[in-house]
This record gives structure tokens, sequence and C-alpha cells, in this order.
């Protein structure tokens, strides 16, 4: 959520004032304002102090978002390949495009070790390690390196 930014030369036709009244505002502290390269730049909040009105609240949505870890131990690499798809698949498909689930899959060789990283709204994420729970706990094949070994 970004604050509107004013240009002195904005603030000065609001406020029907001179550009350079509004600089010395500016530099005596009247005024709060960000300088960015040779130019200042009064956020909304800040010409609202100065006018003396008061600061209109910004529209908070409350939202919640879960982070999740998901480690799986004993997993061959096609194994996690599979899994991955899977996962990567269910997230990108039927949720709410506004927020999309984001996930990543890490994958470690050595320990034979798979991790899957969930950040999403609770339901969502819910449904996805509802869906994690499932393959991982049913008797499909999915995970099981000879059944898709060519």
């Amino acid at each position: 959520m970004t604050e509107e930014m004013y240009s002195v030369e904005q603030v000065a036709d609001r406020l029907n004032l001179h550009v350079r009244t509004v600089r010395g505002y500016i530099r005596s502290g009247r005024l709060r304002a960000v300088r960015i390269g040779k130019q200042y730049r009064i956020a909304a909040s800040d010409l609202d102090v100065l006018t003396g009105q008061a600061p209109t609240a910004p529209s908070v949505t409350r939202q919640a978002e879960v982070s999740s870890i998901v480690q799986i131990d004993g997993v061959d690499r096609a194994a996690a390949d599979r899994l991955g798809t899977l996962v990567l698949t269910s997230a990108n498909t039927g949720h709410d495009q506004a927020n999309p689930l984001r996930v990543q899959t890490v994958y470690d060789e050595q320990r034979h070790r798979m991790k899957i990283i969930i950040l999403g709204d609770p339901a969502a994420t819910g449904e996805l390690l509802h869906l994690l729970d499932a393959v991982l706990n049913a008797d499909n094949g999915l995970l099981d390196p000879e059944v898709h070994d060519v």
C-alpha cells in the first residue's frame, strides 16, 4: 500500500501558494518532505498535517497468511519431482488469482529429503496440505520408485 506523493509545485497549486513559500515551509521543518535527487516529494498525510486536516485513515483489509514448511524424508529424486509437479499444479489451479498460493520445492539429494514451502491464505493452504497428506498416506504408488521406473 503506497501513499500518494506530491511535488512542491502540486502542493503550491493545491494551497494557492507560491512554490518558494512551499520550499520555505520544507526548509523550516513546517512541512515534512522527502528529497529525491534534486526534488522534494510531500506525502499526502504530511500535507494534511500542515493544513490541519485529519489524516484519512488508510483502508486496511485484514488478511491472514499462513507459512508452512513440509519436510518429507526418504524420497528419491523422481518421486520428489512427481510430488513437486502435483503440488505446484494444485497451487496454480482453482484458487483466488488475486492472492495466489506461493509454493517452492527443494530436494536434498544427499539426505533424500524434500521440503515444500507454502505461503498463502489459510483456506487454500489447508486444502493443499490436505491433498499432500492424502497423497503421502495413500497407497497409490506416487512415491513408489518401482512403479514409475521405465
